[in-house]
């Protein structure tokens, strides 16, 4: 596939930047501001904006598709998805009603990446249960599957009500939604998002990308023994953009180390060290750096993966400043990606066979 191919994102959580007075903004600034970053993405060409679902103080975003709904009224161009979705404590039905209603006020522009998320805080707050962890995301995007289809569904499980011959409204122009799962890096995982024939979304946010080589394979497997179309591969890891590698470093590892400690003190984790920081931006996944850094950092993972999409969470530094944030946006998008591009044509062989 040709490098002017290769799909390029930005993912958010809505994570809450500080404004020109150093402090943290509400959410729903963080809300507007999520916005604004993807109406710039829209005029900058970026294909995609995907927004996650969090339940945390330290993001502003829990119902992706209302905040894309926005974004999609004030766009032309951009694919408009969650990042994701999490289904395990969700209704099927009314994902699928939701995302439709996306697809319609955006003109097809809508996509789902379905998840059982990295966080926990949904399950208590919609009232489930975390012992049907397993079974909750097992019995939910099967039906989720049926679904897509826009066809009356009969179904029983054991997490919601049975439906018998339930025709789901609104239905899309186009008769399907384009899906996705989020894979976090387990075989059980990659299969049953081969077994549905959904698109693959490897959630790369530590760790060199080359480890999660296998799993493509072993998806790109799958298909074939399936005897299914081949389907997209994705990934997505942290990023920030700035003039130069010293400015995008500083700027990023305050509010990068802030959001790092506060999970890693619910998971045990101990506190990030700088030389910790400092390997992953070197060797790791995190995409920091100038524009010849980042790009060339990111030309690589797509050629060692050989995905067809490279999403970039653009807001994982957390309290950055908001201006500092959307001017790196906007040099991802007018100056890496291009960039990038050049990188991988260099390279035709490398690139990867499916983009969409």
């Amino acid at each position: 596939m040709h490098a002017s191919q290769i799909e390029f994102g930005i993912d958010s959580f809505g994570d809450r930047p500080r404004d020109d007075r150093g402090e943290i903004v509400s959410h729903a600034q963080a809300i507007r501001a999520a916005v604004a970053e993807a109406v710039l993405a829209d005029q900058i060409g970026i294909d995609v904006v995907a927004l996650g679902e969090h339940h945390r103080p330290e993001y502003a975003i829990s119902s992706p598709e209302t905040v894309l709904a926005g974004i999609a009224t004030a766009t032309e161009r951009i694919r408009l998805a969650s990042g994701v979705t999490v289904l395990s404590s969700d209704d099927p039905v009314r994902v699928f009603q939701r995302f439709a209603t996306v697809d319609a006020l955006s003109n097809g522009r809508a996509e789902v990446i379905l998840g059982r998320g990295s966080f926990t805080e949904s399950f208590p707050l919609f009232g489930y249960d975390l012992t049907d962890y397993e079974v909750l995301f097992e019995e939910k995007i099967e039906l989720f599957h049926r679904l897509l289809d826009e066809k009356p569904v009969t179904w029983e499980g054991t997490t919601r009500a049975a439906l018998k011959d339930a025709d789901v409204y609104p239905k899309t122009d186009s008769g399907r939604l384009n899906t996705w799962v989020g894979v976090g890096g387990t075989p059980q995982s990659v299969l049953r998002t081969a077994h549905y024939g959904f698109r693959l979304m490897l959630a790369i946010i530590s760790g060199a990308p080359d480890r999660f080589a296998p799993y493509v394979d072993l998806y790109r497997r799958a298909h074939q023994q399936l005897g299914t179309p081949a389907a997209p591969v994705g990934m997505h890891s942290p990023g920030f953009v700035a003039g130069t590698d010293e400015e995008a470093r500083e700027l990023f590892y305050p509010g990068y180390r802030e959001i790092r400690d506060r999970i890693g003190a619910l998971r045990g984790w101990p506190p990030l060290q700088r030389r910790e920081f400092d390997a992953d931006v070197a060797h790791g996944s995190l995409y920091v750096g100038s524009v010849e850094t980042v790009a060339a950092k990111m030309a690589r993972a797509i050629r060692v993966l050989d995905v067809g999409r490279f999403d970039m969470i653009y807001s994982a530094a957390g309290t950055v400043s908001a201006a500092a944030r959307m001017r790196s946006v906007e040099l991802y998008g007018t100056q890496v990606i291009p960039r990038v591009r050049e990188l991988l044509a260099e390279q035709p062989g490398a690139t990867a066979r499916v983009a969409r």
